[in-house]
């Protein structure tokens, strides 16, 4: 009898656990595809072979109950079973799964996760203390949910970056429009996220500006905002409308061809930017060229009357989708692999980082066909960039030596601390490679030492075809990345011409894939 006992209790258990965890898993596989509530099904339980070893043959009595219900949205409903509240389903049927953002994120090769914390709605997705329009008050594990710990738990795990988007728009708190008033309330949720969530690596602040619940609109008081993120996260970069990152003037994935770092020094003037985005939500905003004014925001033309200058580098900022959150009837509306890579090559490959939006659905989960287009993007990222042939060729300079004798073999060193330097006053710089059979080159990768300034202006790219030279690329800036698509030349010689630099050019790293 007491065998029977103690094989009916191990038997209860191991069902319990591999029905909860069965569950789990269609839910976090099927669940962004929608479940399919009223198909039938059927179940079956195996012992563990090393375990329990010695009851495989024995016929074990098995007791199964229904301890919730399944949502078409692969939500768990454990309303009608009241009885088995202790079995923590609430942890499993969250609809939310960080884990798995990040580990996307991780996967397509992302270097940083920012999530959105608070939206124009105001919702926040952190149990704040200065409002009840929270997480606290949602079906979200009975109100003891926290996405913003989660994610940054997630995060952790997968070693990215985490960051923070607080929305200054605020169209449910009755402050906003107030002035101070509503600016302590940003500021005091501002500081929730910054002191309660571990390190932060960046504060995604928007310039977005319209009316709010009482039908005011408000003045941020930006400065304010700014020291209370040096203060509480000395480390954190500040981006769009802050002094670190500027973003590229639109949310259409536009690229300008010559992108500069070094700008107009009240280019950081927040009301600038604030002057340029969102007013009210339409889709109009979101496809708007960038003018003339914008096109060009570097050049020596357009620096020459500026008293003052500043490093502020840019940002592209797209959606994966039309808008920043999901919408079923957008499922066929997703940015192909290819339209992604184009956006990547020419923003990443362009001197700006590269922000893209991935809006969940309702339960959480990132559609199919994001995660396909993604991961693909991943993928090529890489493939395209994991075998420099560099490493396999000579590589020598004219000059052959620079300002401080050293020699062009700093160049296969991917790092921005290391770097060939011309003498003052000699701005052209030619850099050839060869190997000692023709390749089949894809992409060139070109760094400039950015602790030394942004300095080139013009550059070509030529190659050895028939025992002639052939130019198959012209440019202009390159500052921290330049990507080339060199379209599969076959060659055995490259050479990359720096034909105009505004002082002496710093190259870091050159990579031939």
């Amino acid at each position: 009898m007491t065998m029977k006992k103690r094989i009916k209790t191990a038997g209860a258990l191991t069902l319990a656990a591999i029905t909860v965890l069965s569950a789990a898993g269609l839910s976090s596989v099927y669940g962004a595809l929608g479940v399919e509530t009223d198909r039938k099904c059927s179940l079956t339980f195996t012992l563990d072979d090393t375990e329990f070893a010695e009851l495989r043959d024995l016929e074990i009595p098995v007791d199964v109950y229904k301890v919730a219900d399944i949502t078409e949205e692969a939500v768990y409903d454990t309303a009608n079973y009241t009885d088995f509240a202790d079995l923590g389903l609430e942890n499993v049927s969250s609809t939310t799964t960080a884990e798995e953002w990040a580990q996307m994120a991780e996967d397509c090769g992302f270097r940083y996760l920012i999530l959105t914390t608070k939206h124009h709605d105001g919702f926040c997705l952190w149990p704040s203390k200065y409002t009840e329009h929270s997480i606290k008050n949602s079906p979200y594990k009975n109100g003891k949910g926290d996405i913003v710990r989660e994610t940054m738990e997630a995060c952790r795990e997968y070693g990215l970056k985490f960051g923070v988007y607080l929305s200054p728009w605020d169209r449910n708190n009755e402050s906003y429009g107030k002035g101070k008033e509503y600016d302590d309330y940003y500021v005091n949720q501002l500081t929730e996220l910054l002191t309660e969530y571990g390190d932060i690596f960046v504060v995604w602040l928007d310039g977005a500006c319209g009316e709010g619940a009482n039908g005011k609109v408000q003045k941020y008081d930006w400065q304010r905002y700014y020291q209370v993120v040096r203060k509480l996260q000395p480390n954190a970069v500040i981006s769009i409308s802050g002094p670190d990152i500027r973003w590229c003037g639109n949310e259409a994935g536009e690229v300008r061809p010559s992108e500069w770092s070094v700008v107009a020094a009240d280019m950081k003037d927040p009301a600038l930017t604030a002057e340029l985005s969102q007013q009210e939500d339409n889709e109009e905003f979101r496809e708007r060229p960038l003018d003339e004014t914008q096109s060009d925001l570097g050049s020596r033309e357009r620096l020459a009357k500026e008293e003052r200058l500043a490093w502020y580098p840019a940002e592209t900022d797209i959606s994966i989708r039309p808008g920043w959150f999901y919408h079923e009837e957008e499922d066929d509306k997703v940015r192909s692999f290819e339209n992604l890579k184009d956006i990547y090559l020419k923003s990443v490959g362009g001197n700006t980082t590269l922000l893209l939006n991935i809006p969940p659905m309702k339960n959480g989960k990132i559609h199919p066909t994001d995660i396909q287009n993604l991961k693909q993007l991943g993928d090529f990222i890489k493939e395209s960039f994991s075998n420099n042939l560099v490493e396999e060729a000579g590589i020598t300079t004219i000059p052959p030596l620079d300002c401080r004798e050293m020699s062009p073999e700093v160049l296969r060193t991917d790092d921005y601390e290391t770097y060939f330097l011309n003498e003052a006053g000699t701005n052209k710089l030619v850099i050839k490679i060869k190997w000692i059979e023709r390749k089949k080159l894809h992409y060139l990768v070109l760094k400039e030492a950015i602790p030394l300034s942004q300095r080139v202006e013009a550059f070509n790219v030529c190659y050895e075809e028939n025992g002639s030279i052939k130019k198959c690329y012209e440019g202009t800036t390159i500052g921290y990345k330049r990507i080339v698509d060199l379209k599969g030349i076959h060659t055995d010689s490259l050479a990359i011409v720096i034909e105009d630099s505004r002082v002496a050019p710093a190259m870091a790293f050159v990579g031939v894939y």
